[in-house]
C-alpha cells in the first residue's frame, strides 16, 4: 500500500487519518503537527485496554499536560449521565477550545468522546485512536457522535469531525477472534454496497486477514474500507441521502442488538453482519438480488463462519421486539421503515426508495424462522 494518510473531506471540516503498524508513539509528534496550540489534554480510555498502550501514548505526550478518566466501554456507559460526569469535569480542569480530547479505545468511546468534545465549550479539539476493528473501519470516519437513550442506540447526537484519527493495527492484536469478526463486518459492508472490486479481493484475503492476522493485507483492507465511506460522507455529512446507504443491514442490526437489551448476546457487529444477511435475504425474496449473487455471499459467510443464521440467536417470539426497536430507528420518516437492500454486489436501492410498514417486516421475518 503506498499512501499512509488518508484526507477525510466533508463541508464542515477536512482531517487526516495515519494508518500504520506501531505508529502509536508518533501521536504526540502528530499533535505537534496538526495542533500546535494545544496545552491540556484529556485522555478517555477503555480500562481493559492492555496497560503498555497506553504507556505507549503517555511517553509520546509527555510535554503535554495530561488529565484522564478510564471507562468500562458498554453500551451503559454511552449516556447522557457518564457524558455529564465528563463534561463537568473537563470544564472543572478548565479545559478551553484549543485544548484536546483524545479517544482511546472501540466505538463507545470514540462516539462519546466525541459528543463530549462538541458539546463542551461549542467544541474543543478532539482525537480519536480507534483500537478495536469496528472503530477504525467506522467511528473514525464521517463524525457521527452519539450517547444512547432507553429507546434505542445513537437516538441522542450531532455530527462533530476529528482534527485527525491515528488507526494503528498494532493495538489490535490483542484482540479475540469475535471482535475481529465484529469490525470485518464493516468492511465486508463497504465492499457490499459500493466496491465489487474490494467484494472480491476479501473473498480472496478474508481468511489471511481474520485468521492468519497479516498486518500487510489488514492494514489495506482497513485504507479501502475508510476510502469507500470518505466518498460518501464526502457527499453527504449530515445524512440527509446518498449517506444513508451506509445503513445497509443497520436497521435490522439495531432492532437485534434492542431484542437482546444491548447486551453481550450479539455485539454491534455481529448484528451487522446478522442484519446484512437478512436484508440480502428480503432483496432476493422482492426479485432485486440473483440468486447467483446472494450464494456467492453466502459462501463467503460461511468460509470465514460469519454469523448469517437468524435461528441460532433469535426465537420467533423476537420478532415483536425486533421490530418495536426498528420503528424506533432515526432514519426513518413517517410511518414506516427505511430499508437499504441490495440490487447486486456493489450496489444498493437509492435512500428512501424502500419503505415497508411493520407488518410486511414481521411477515419477512417469521419466514426466515
Amino acid at each position: 500500500m503506498k499512501s499512509n494518510k488518508l484526507i477525510i473531506r466533508t463541508k464542515s471540516k477536512s482531517y487526516p487519518i495515519y494508518f500504520g503498524n506501531n505508529i502509536l508513539s508518533k501521536t504526540g509528534s502528530l499533535i505537534s503537527k496538526n495542533l500546535p496550540d494545544v496545552k491540556k489534554i484529556y485522555i478517555i480510555s477503555d480500562k481493559n485496554l492492555p496497560r503498555v498502550f497506553l504507556k505507549t501514548l503517555i511517553k509520546s505526550l509527555k510535554k503535554y499536560k495530561l488529565k484522564f478518566i478510564y471507562l468500562s466501554a458498554n453500551e451503559k456507559t454511552k449516556s447522557i449521565k457518564f457524558a455529564n460526569k465528563i463534561i463537568e469535569d473537563l470544564l472543572k480542569n478548565n479545559f478551553n477550545r484549543s485544548d484536546c480530547v483524545i479517544a482511546f479505545g472501540g466505538g463507545i468511546i470514540s462516539d462519546l468522546s466525541a459528543f463530549v468534545s462538541n458539546i463542551t465549550k461549542r467544541g474543543i479539539r478532539f482525537i480519536n485512536i480507534p483500537t478495536t476493528l469496528l472503530a477504525q473501519v467506522d467511528a473514525s470516519v464521517g463524525g457521527k457522535t452519539g450517547v444512547n437513550s432507553k429507546q434505542g442506540k445513537n437516538l441522542i447526537g450531532t455530527f462533530y469531525q476529528p482534527d485527525f484519527v491515528l488507526s494503528d493495527v498494532s493495538l489490535l492484536k490483542s484482540l479475540p477472534l469475535r471482535e475481529k469478526i465484529s469490525g470485518y463486518g464493516e468492511i465486508l459492508k463497504h465492499s457490499l454496497i459500493l466496491d465489487k472490486k474490494f467484494f472480491f479481493w476479501l473473498v480472496k484475503n478474508g481468511k489471511e486477514i481474520l485468521e492468519k492476522n497479516n498486518d500487510k493485507l489488514l492494514v489495506e483492507s482497513i485504507f479501502k474500507s475508510c476510502v469507500i465511506k470518505n466518498k460518501i460522507v464526502s457527499l453527504d455529512e449530515k445524512e440527509k441521502n446518498l449517506r444513508m446507504i451506509l445503513n445497509f443491514g443497520h436497521t435490522f442490526a439495531h432492532g437485534f442488538e434492542g431484542a437482546k437489551k444491548f447486551s453481550k448476546r450479539i455485539n454491534h457487529g455481529e448484528a451487522v453482519l446478522l442484519g446484512m444477511m437478512i436484508a440480502c435475504e428480503l432483496s432476493k425474496s422482492k426479485k432485486m438480488l440473483s440468486i447467483k449473487e446472494i450464494s456467492i455471499i453466502k459462501k463467503h459467510y460461511n468460509d470465514l463462519k460469519l454469523p448469517m443464521n437468524i435461528k441460532k440467536i433469535f426465537k420467533k417470539k423476537d420478532v415483536k421486539t425486533i421490530v418495536n426497536f426498528m420503528k424506533k430507528d432515526k432514519k426513518n420518516s413517517g410511518e414506516k421503515i427505511n430499508l437499504i437492500l441490495l440490487k447486486n454486489i456493489g450496489k444498493t436501492t437509492k435512500p428512501k426508495q424502500i419503505a415497508l410498514d411493520e407488518s410486511a417486516i414481521k411477515k419477512f421475518l417469521y419466514s426466515c424462522f
